[in-house]
């Protein structure tokens, strides 16, 4: 008989989804074997979506040896910290995330992620022990493309992660804006409200009416002399994969150095000017998180009310810029 206490870290989960990530080695079907014959929640059955509480105690009737197989120790990789931090609090971590470096890992690179990365410098904080916890990592609550750079935020408690899963969904709360360089003398603002569909396979999207409905909104810096690139900043209002860079080339503005995004004349043309300035993927930074009012119910989040953070832009950035437009003043 193993018991198994309940903490403010396990709670606001389904039983059967805690399950699946406590007893990380059992089959789905194992999981609802057990939930069905061999685990009592505070003394009674239980149904698999039953929503746990802080102070619950779960007791699964297995034997040691059975308990130590189903959990089985993971390995947690420590990777060397390349973030910068942004904003930091009891609850929530806001960092910096470089160029190249994956929010999460993918089956080519599990070690040498942003995540990893946050996990070992909270780790060395004192402030996160993954041999302590059953289920809760740190986590990102929005996601960068590998070569996006700029403002990710993270949930260092699990009450804090749910409140900002929930938090991200109400639009009106957390306003996202992006710095890019675009092909093309973009002059004035657009609102771009273009349903994207994702191929999973490629990991591309395109804009299509089954797809799911995605809206920006662009508004104009600088332009170069030329009127060849513009630099533009685009606020966020919904976060679909791609969204920006999609959403830009579909109305004739390719992100300059986007390969997979940037296929026409214009993309191209633009492709060519930047590689000769050494930059061979798009440069989209994450810039600014502005939050508004917090309500009292998101109590983990009350040092976010009002708060505005930012992200100074990145060297590559500023220096290809600066190339194209042919002026010694920086961003």
């Amino acid at each position: 008989m193993i018991k198994v206490e309940i903490t403010s870290n396990d709670g606001g989960q389904r039983l059967d989804r805690f399950l699946k990530k406590y007893l990380k080695r059992a089959p789905l079907s194992a999981i609802y074997k057990i939930i069905r014959k061999d685990l009592k929640l505070n003394g009674k059955r239980a149904k698999e979506d039953t929503l746990l509480k802080d102070g619950d105690e779960l007791v699964l009737y297995m034997d040691e040896q059975r308990f130590e197989e189903l959990t089985g120790p993971v390995k947690k990789h420590r990777a060397r910290r390349q973030f910068k931090v942004a904003y930091e609090d009891e609850n929530v971590l806001i960092v910096i995330k470089p160029k190249g470096l994956l929010t999460h890992g993918d089956s080519r690179e599990k070690k040498n992620t942003l995540m990893n990365q946050v996990c070992g410098y909270l780790q060395d904080k004192g402030e996160y022990d993954p041999a302590g916890e059953k289920v809760f990592t740190p986590s990102p609550v929005n996601r960068l493309d590998r070569n996006t750079t700029g403002l990710v935020i993270f949930g260092k408690t699990a009450p804090a992660l749910r409140q900002l899963t929930a938090l991200i969904r109400e639009r009106e709360a957390v306003s996202k804006y992006y710095l890019t360089i675009v092909a093309g003398s973009f002059d004035k603002e657009m609102v771009i409200e273009e349903s994207l569909l994702k191929d999973e396979r490629r990991n591309t999207v395109s804009v299509s009416e089954r797809g799911q409905i995605s809206k920006s909104i662009v508004r104009p810096l600088k332009q170069t002399g030329d009127g060849r690139f513009s630099l533009v900043e685009v606020e966020l209002v919904t976060g679909r994969t791609h969204q920006i860079r999609a959403h830009l080339a579909a109305k004739g503005f390719p992100l300059a150095g986007d390969s997979k995004y940037g296929g026409g004349a214009a993309g191209r043309r633009a492709n060519d000017i930047v590689r000769a300035l050494g930059v061979t993927t798009q440069l989209l930074h994450a810039a600014r998180l502005e939050f508004g009012d917090i309500d009292e119910e998101y109590t983990a989040l009350s040092g976010l009310d009002n708060l505005t953070v930012t992200a100074e832009i990145p060297g590559e950035f500023d220096r290809v810029w600066r190339k194209l437009e042919q002026k010694k003043e920086s961003l």
